[in-house]
């Protein structure tokens, strides 16, 4: 009884230590010196968003609807109230997901948050904030000849 408990507790800081611990912004490009400059940009807020981190990877994530214009930006970024502003390069788009349908002259993309960081806003008590539609965001380039930074 006592070893179970002690994988327990090993298990219990092993998991504390990579959600409180581990680094938010992982990304390559400065999102926010994008979203402070004065380039035309394009805002949309999530369609729906699913917070299922426990049920692993590619569980926590928004489902925007994007008008065609944007099909082939050079990047966007996703914007959590709470947790950041994220860098991304376009890497696919749908006309349906999870019970979405793309409103014709728009596309569907599903756009993913690390597990680890969802399980932190989590033990934060921000889950209620974190499943907030109206708290994700994509921001894009207004131009098409926008590069990353």
């Amino acid at each position: 009884m006592r070893r179970l408990v002690t994988y327990i507790l090993i298990f219990l800081l092993s998991l504390s230590f990579l959600t409180l611990w581990m680094p938010l912004n992982d990304t390559d490009c400065n999102a926010e010196l994008f979203l402070r400059s004065k380039t035309p940009k394009f805002q949309v807020h999530a369609t729906k968003v699913v917070v299922k981190p426990w049920f692993g990877e590619h569980h926590v994530y928004g489902i925007f609807m994007v008008p065609d214009k944007y099909k082939e930006p050079p990047f966007f970024i996703l914007t959590v109230k709470g947790l950041g502003s994220f860098c991304e390069k376009p890497f696919g788009n749908s006309q349906y997901y999870d019970d979405i349908f793309a409103e014709p002259g728009t596309h569907i993309i599903r756009d993913y948050i690390r597990t680890r960081l969802a399980l932190r806003l989590i033990l934060q008590g921000l889950y209620f904030q974190l499943h907030d539609k109206y708290n994700w965001s994509l921001t894009y380039p207004e131009d098409n000849s926008a590069k990353i930074k």
